[in-house]
């Protein structure tokens, strides 16, 4: 085998052109030619391509044969392969580069190609390093992993195709199965979190002052780096200010504050992780303004609060380096041994990592400076003062090397902290680590000492007081991690603490001193009230905990008698300190146990209980590694195993008789850990005893499997607490395989699992979250350890596959059972390359084949996500079956019938595999895969050029041409040679022709479509008519749109091609009518997949399911794909929540059903049934609707309707269940409150919208709640393009015909058909107000204006109203929320008329308000009664009614208009009403008016007697005392207002000021009031008594 290291143009006789880099065979060398042509060897390339050049042009590889003796599961002659002996990522890497050079030459063309070109160097220089062979495991690791990333990055962008790979490799496919090979595109790949670290090293620093440190190397060692990076400089300076040289002794030191610098780590860290190497940043060096403020400078700076900091001279600064180095600290010394020989200091984590390992043992103090508050102490000037903080042990000693002020530098016996100028409030916030020994914290304390720092020339550090703080409690508790302030004593600078016992007896802080006794006032040291001192600490220690009950536990034996209570306190202990101190908890626990089994061991093991189940929150799963290493290396209870199976036992039999079970399921979930310590301490036992009581062990884990079989088996159907039990139990099962191993054989565990997993019930109907938890139970089972044993294996394969079976069978849980299936068959196909499957397999084709089959054909017949998984299933058991196997499977069928099914199941799959796109495009292995099972079919998507990259298109065409259009031109000459035989293929061939018509290539169609011109005319012959062709084709046409497939130029050429043949025919006239109607139908299936599958709303999807059902019903008459679109429409209604409307879609079904015992087949979702029941099932799914939607009144007639039906059967449960139901309705209808929708006018104008909106005016049922404003902004967010019209007029043509979308939305009022109840005086408002919005058809909308010349002094005189009425095609609600307007009406309203109807509304409002108000407490929230009365008085008294008298009343009006007198007539009448309404109303108002509000109330009476003077000498025909009785069975209503005029008009104008600022302010007190209801005869006597006043 040989390769071109230089390119042959191949001009020589039986030469042959080759370029760099190709791979030839060599077949023989010839030795005889004379130079310069040298050697030449003759080769062959491929079978057929053989040529001569030169040998020096190659270089030879080594390379060996490879035989392949099947191919994609078909046997053929032997196959050679050459496959060359180098890594196989170099072999991609060329073959790869080959490829791609085409391509990038096309790139080139196109300027394009820097990228690529790139990329294509980085490729080679990648190969060449491996070539090279002097890199490590780990360079070459990363070098391959570079490589397939590019690789694949690659191929993505130039549409090449997918390579599936295992660590950065090709697979072969061969070697893998096919489930796994779908996996490797699919599965997620686990992504393990890996440390980093932050390398920091200090390299200039340009500024003349003298630092504390002036060189820094050091690593941050975090899993997470934090989000800036501060470095505060501090000057070591003698003078109190560096600018000024006179003030202070040069020879006294202390530290002040001179600048700091910021460096955002969020913008460095992209930069250095593509790094290898140290990376150099320059940060400026700030100094701040206020040395008050210098404790938030770096909050400053990164604030960028600019006012507060500045930038003193022009020098750089601060330069660093930054390098991020990836894994443990270990890899990191491994990988980068000269980093750590430079002496770099590791910073460990500001409190503990994630993870605290058993041996790490920590224990550091944090301590933070934070502020102080001083005296002036009599001095003119504030203090420089200088804090000195010691650690002292409990004899007085000041420890040395107890602080550390960063890494990497020596420990100091003090610290110092820097002064601020003239401050005597100083805020330091200066953290200093204190790494105090554990054997010394106990006694210890801290002590502050304080200073003065002075300016003058003799200037010294002059103690003036002192703090201190014990680190530890009398409990033995240490100090908290908060912030403690510490009282400040008095002292002067010849002050000793010699024998500091003299201030430790003080109290130290606030809290210190409530628990102090009286304190003598002669002591020493007194307590200086006005100062303080405030400290932070962060305790970060594995040894001392802060908590008590912790404590109490570690040191129980102190304290024998409070075990039970110490045991019961654990749960109340944070996880935190549980996780810290785990290892010494774990101990104690059993040191417990040991000490008492039978006292303690029931708390022992709830305790353990808890601290299993804590390990298992996220928030510290990482602890888990912890309590393995202890299980391993450290757990000593040798008998422990006998009380934890007790123990276990116990809860578990119980299961049946508990109610409350938390403390079983807590159990269950901690099951993996508590066998870990059962078997450990097995173990321990047997190893001390010389495996004594073997047979007690295990005798006592089969009656603990008995019960754990027991509680699995309980049936758990009612009750709820049991269900939590059983899955806690199963999600817990799998993980004690591995511990049974330890003590038990692989056969004898499995028969353990095998018994369990068949005690649970086989059935599928024990609920579906039992299903789930079940199936993942067997899913963890196969995926375990334990299963890959075959000997284990023949064991649980028969009752996992049962499993399986039943529920593939059910069709239920598809997704875990693909999930088992691809994980057995995986395990299954890595055994057969070892070992012998062939049992494993039979089981796995008698149990599974047929069931597979079945549901591939479901699964692809509802086109659900689940097709991959159950296809690469399916391959991966036909690639496993052998001749034996499918004998096997011949055989066993008992009948012709039985195989014949079976096959058609078989051929049923392979069609579709090649119809339907179940793998993406560029997944080229599953692809070939799949179509070495049946024949290619034309419009199978992988012949589809239209998808494939510009490139490949064209290298397919260069190599095959278009074989789409090959094949057509041979469909259409066999159709052509039928003959008369073509009546024979009506109308089987016209949906497999309607799929190759919608290819997408023209010439196929011009081919194809006339063929349909055909069948009609061959139907049209025997039949008279072609009623087939037409019902295949529409059935064939939705399905295929549906797919995606189809397009308007489709719609244009079909209809073109189609009629131009049928117009020379005799059935021209039916022909046309079929071909036009064909059209509309493309149409609308074309809206209708543009919406489906766009990120339209569902508005918009829901009109176009409702235009192209009404098509079919109307236009078509096709019954079943109505019925696909009515639950395609009620899904959509159930997904927006829609539930009104979906109960009227599903209606629509239910009333083509009859009820009679005729037989239905399975359709959609419905089972085999009769027609009775599934009408009784869709009329239950209805009226559940109906209530979920709270319309009740629609609900009520099926009820009866069902109640029929049962009483005829004499069911009379099912009779009492309906009964009950709706009684139930009919007390929602009175008790529950239903909200009012708005009802808007909405209009499509514009070719720009989709057909079924185009040009067309609907009126839209609004959402609750939703008002003009909100619908108008919904609407132009559905059309983002649309501009909104701002008048109601109707467009002009213009605007009807132009390129764009225009909105026209106003809303309208229902106005309810002639309903009987409305008028109904003693029927509730909340009844009526249903009938007022629900079932309307007609809708209004009032344009008021003046006819003729404006009455300027009573505008009411000339006031007309345009009204306009809206008859829609449907009544609202129904099968979607808004309806076509059919028809328009439009009628003027002449001034009388209007104020018949603003009076006659208003009376309406004020009766169903007042209703409202009859049973309320006394004293109570009454603000819309009292705003209600004082609008309708108020207006009557200024305005309002007095000018409806002027207007109607006047006599001129009376003898001008005597047509009007029945009118004005009717207006008196309804005033007179008026005025008994508001007496009433007010009655009301005085009963349940707060005292605070009588003077409203006195005002609101006056001004009544005003309006009723007013009207006295208007005549009412109104019998005053039938209206009191009328009015004193008024119901109430939830609505407020019902039936208000929509016009511009308002004859009531709003409370005044001063009445509405009254109500303001007794609104809160009103809220809470209670007393009794009011009883309406009282109403009614108080409202006689104040109208006849």
């Amino acid at each position: 085998m040989i390769e071109l290291i230089c390119s042959f143009r191949g001009l020589v006789v039986q030469g042959l052109a080759l370029e760099v880099g190709e791979t030839v065979q060599i077949l023989e060398k010839c030795e005889d030619i004379p130079p310069p042509s040298s050697l030449t060897v003759i080769f062959c390339l491929f079978v057929s391509l053989q040529g001569v050049f030169p040998s020096s042009y190659v270089h030879l590889k080594k390379m060996f044969l490879h035989f392949n003796t099947f191919r994609g599961g078909f046997i053929l002659k032997p196959h050679e392969t050459v496959v060359p002996l180098e890594d196989p990522i170099v072999t991609e890497v060329t073959s790869t580069l080959q490829e791609w050079a085409l391509l990038w030459k096309q790139l080139y063309v196109v300027r394009s190609s820097f990228l690529f070109r790139h990329v294509m160097m980085e490729l080679m220089d990648l190969r060449r390093q491996l070539l090279s062979g002097h890199l490590t495991q780990d360079q070459s690791r990363d070098v391959k992993r570079h490589i397939t990333v590019r690789l694949d990055w690659g191929n993505e962008h130039l549409g090449l195709d997918l390579v599936p790979r295992k660590e950065f490799e090709m697979v072969d496919e061969d070697q893998i199965s096919v489930s796994d090979l779908y996996k490797m595109r699919h599965g997620e790949p686990c992504r393990v979190p890996v440390p980093h670290h932050l390398l920091v090293n200090l390299k200039s620093f340009t500024y003349n002052i003298c630092l504390m440190c002036v060189k820094m190397s050091l690593i941050i060692s975090e899993e997470k780096l934090l989000n800036r990076f501060n470095c505060d400089l501090l000057a070591a300076a003698g003078r109190m200010q560096l600018n000024d040289s006179k003030k202070g002794p040069p020879h006294v030191q202390y530290r002040r504050p001179y600048g700091c610098a910021v460096l955002a780590m969020s913008d460095v860290l992209q930069t250095i992780s593509e790094l290898k190497e140290e990376k150099d940043f320059v940060l400026k060096v700030y100094t701040c303004n206020n040395e008050n403020e210098w404790y938030q400078i770096h909050e400053n700076i990164i604030r960028k609060s600019s006012t507060k900091y500045t930038l003193p001279g022009a020098s750089p600064g601060l330069i660093i380096s930054l390098q991020l180095l990836r894994g443990d600290m270990e890899q990191v010394r491994r990988e980068n041994p000269l980093i750590f020989s430079r002496g770099v200091a590791i910073t460990r984590k500001l409190g503990f990592p994630d993870v605290i390992m058993p041996g790490d043992i920590r224990n550091d103090l944090y301590l933070t400076l934070e502020r102080g508050d001083f005296e002036r102490g009599g001095k003119s000037v504030q203090k420089n003062i200088e804090v000195t903080v010691y650690v002292v042990y409990a004899d007085g000693e000041i420890l040395k090397d107890c602080i550390s002020l960063g890494s990497g530098e020596p420990n100091l016996p003090e610290h110092r902290s820097f002064v601020l100028y003239h401050n005597n409030s100083p805020r330091w916030s200066d953290v200093i680590k204190l790494p105090i020994p554990i054997d010394r914290f106990r006694g210890s304390h801290l002590r502050f000492e304080f200073r003065h720092c002075s300016t003058k020339d003799k200037g010294e550090k002059k103690l003036f007081g002192f703090a201190f703080s014990p680190l530890m409690r009398e409990d033995g508790t240490t100090l908290s991690d908060e912030s403690h302030e510490l009282y400040v004593y008095k002292c002067d600078e010849n002050t000793t603490f010699s024998n500091h016992a003299l201030y430790l007896g003080l109290p130290c802080c606030k809290e210190d001193f409530n628990s102090c006794p009286s304190i003598p006032s002669s002591l020493i040291f007194q307590r200086s009230t006005k100062e303080t001192f405030w400290i932070s600490t962060q305790l970060s220690s594995t040894k001392l905990t802060q908590n008590v009950d912790l404590l109490a536990l570690l040191k129980w034996k102190a304290h024998p008698d409070r075990v039970m209570d110490i045991l019961g306190r654990l749960r109340h202990v944070s996880g935190e300190e549980i996780v810290k101190f785990l290892q010494d908890i774990l101990d104690t626990l059993f040191s417990i146990l040991d000490d008492n089994t039978d006292k303690y061991g029931p708390l022992v093991f709830q305790s353990l209980v808890f601290i299993i189940n804590l390990l298992r929150d996220s928030k510290y799963y990482h602890f888990r590694p912890v309590m393995d290493t202890y299980i391993q290396k450290h757990f000593a209870g040798a008998l422990a195993y006998k009380e934890l199976i007790r123990c276990l036992r116990w809860y578990m039999d119980r299961s049946a008789e508990v109610v409350r079970q938390d403390h079983i399921q807590e159990a269950m979930r901690a099951l993996e850990y508590l066998f870990k310590f059962i078997v450990q301490s097995r173990i321990l036992y047997s190893r001390a005893t010389c495996g004594i009581e073997e047979d007690q062990f295990r005798s006592s884990i089969q009656e603990l499997f008995q019960s754990i079989r027991f509680v699995l088996s309980l049936d758990s159907r009612n009750s709820e607490t049991l269900i939590f039990t059983q899955a806690a139990l199963l999600n817990s099962f799998p993980a004690i395989f591995d511990e049974l191993l330890q003590m038990f054989t692989v056969q004898e565990v499995a028969e353990f699992v095998r018994g369990t997993l068949g005690s649970m019930p086989s059935t599928v109907h024990i609920g579906q979250s039992m299903d789930v938890v079940k199936l993942q139970s067997i899913a963890r089972t196969v995926d375990s350890r334990l299963f890959s044993f075959p000997e284990s294996r023949r064991i649980l394969l028969p009752v996992v596959l049962h499993h399986i079976h039943l529920h593939l069978r059910q069709q239920k849980e598809l997704l875990i059972c693909s999930g088992i299936l691809s994980s057995i068959f995986s395990i299954i196909k890595t055994s057969s390359l070892d070992t012998s499957v062939q049992e494993e397999v039979e089981m796995m084709v008698e149990s599974l084949l047929d069931v597979l089959l079945q549901t591939l054909l479901s699964i692809m017949s509802k086109s659900q996500s689940q097709e991959g998984e159950y296809v690469s299933c399916l391959l991966s058991l036909l690639r496993q079956m052998t001749d034996i196997h499918f004998q096997h499977l011949m055989d066993n069928f008992q009948s012709k019938e039985e195989l014949k099914e079976f096959l058609l199941k078989m051929l049923c799959v392979f069609r579709n595999l090649m119809k339907l796109s179940i793998f993406p495009r560029d997944w080229n292995v599953m692809r070939l895969l799949t179509s070495n099972l049946a024949v290619l079919y034309i419009n199978q998507p992988s012949l589809q050029l239209e998808n494939l990259s510009p490139a490949k298109r064209k290298k397919v065409l260069d190599k095959y041409g278009d074989m789409r259009v090959m094949m057509t031109y041979e469909l259409f000459s066999m159709w052509q040679n039928l003959g008369e035989n073509k009546i024979h293929f009506i109308p089987g061939m016209i949906g497999p022709f309607l799929g190759v018509t919608l290819v997408p290539q023209v010439e196929v169609r011009n081919i194809m479509i006339p063929i349909f011109h055909d069948m009609m005319d061959w139907e049209q012959r025997k039949n008279g008519n072609f009623k087939q062709v037409e019902a295949e084709l529409i059935d064939k046409l939705d399905s295929l749109v549906s797919e995606g497939k189809g397009d308007e130029n489709y719609r244009e050429l079909f209809g073109l091609l189609l009629l131009e043949k049928i117009e020379q025919e005799t059935w021209r006239e039916t022909g046309i009518s079929f071909v036009t109607s064909i059209t509309r139908l493309m149409e609308r299936l074309l809206d209708y997949r543009d919406c489906m599958k766009g990120d339209e709303t569902e508005n918009k999807k829901i009109g176009c399911t409702v235009n192209l059902l009404n098509f079919y019903k109307s236009e078509i008459n096709k019954e079943e794909m109505y019925i696909r679109y009515i639950h395609k429409l009620c899904d959509m209604h159930l997904q927006a929540e829609n539930y009104t409307e979906a109960a009227f879609t599903l209606l629509l079904y239910w009333e083509l059903l009859h009820w009679d015992e005729r037989p239905l087949k399975e359709f959609l979702h419905y089972p085999a049934q009769t027609e009775w029941h599934r009408k009784e099932g869709l009329c239950r799914k209805v009226i559940h609707y109906f209530n979920k939607g709270k319309c009740w009144e629609y609900g009520i007639p099926l009820c009866r309707e069902l109640a029929f039906q049962y009483e005829s059967l004499y069911d009379y449960q099912s009779l009492s269940w309906i009964r009950k139901m709706e009684a139930a309705y009919y007390d929602n209808i009175m008790e529950q409150q239903r909200l009012e929708p708005e009802f808007f006018r909405v209009g499509f104008y514009g070719r720009k919208f989709p057909f079924f909106l185009r040009n067309k005016e609907f009126v839209c049922r609004g959402h609750d709640y939703e008002r003009l404003e909100a619908f108008q902004q919904r609407m132009l967010g559905e059309f983002p393009q649309a501009i909104a019209m701002q008048h109601p007029n109707q467009p002009d043509e213009a605007i009807l015909q132009c390129d764009a979308q225009y909105l026209q939305i106003y809303a309208v009022t229902p106005v309810p058909d002639s309903v009987s109840v409305l008028s109904m005086d003693r029927v509730p408002d909340r009844i009526k107000s249903f009938y007022r919005v629900n079932n309307v058809r007609r809708f209004r909308y009032d344009r008021p204006f003046h006819k003729g010349p404006k009455d300027r002094e009573n505008e009411f005189k000339s006031l007309w109203i345009e009204r306009t009425t809206l008859i829609l095609s449907h009544p609202l609600p129904g099968i979607s929320r808004w309806f076509e307007v059919e028809k328009r009406e439009l009628v003027e309203v002449s001034p009388l008329e209007n104020a018949i109807s603003v009076v006659e509304n208003k009376n309406q409002e004020l009766r169903t308000l007042i209703s409202q108000y009859q049973h309320k407490q006394l004293h109570g929230n009454i603000n819309l009664l009292s705003m209600t009365l004082n609008g309708v008085i108020d207006a009557a008294v200024n305005g309002g009614i007095a000018r409806y008298q002027e207007a109607f009343f006047d006599k001129e009006y009376i003898t001008s208009h005597p047509e009007d007198t029945e009118k004005i007539t009717q207006l008196k009448d309804l005033m007179q009403e008026q005025v008994h309404i508001l007496g009433v109303g007010l009655a009301m108002h005085e009963k349940l008016v707060h005292p605070e509000m009588r003077p409203l109330h006195k005002k609101l009476i006056d001004q009544f007697q005003m309006m009723r003077s007013s009207l006295c000498h208007v005549s009412s025909r109104v019998n005053t005392q039938s209206f009191y009785v009328a009015f004193q069975g008024l119901p109430g209503l939830d609505k407020t207002t019902t039936g208000t005029n929509r016009g511009i008009l308002s004859s009531h104008s709003p409370m005044s000021p001063e009445s509405f600022k009254m109500m303001h302010r007794h609104r809160l007190d009103t809220q809470h009031s209670n007393t009794q209801h009011i009883d309406t005869h009282t109403v009614t006597h108080i409202q006689v008594r104040h109208i006849t006043q």
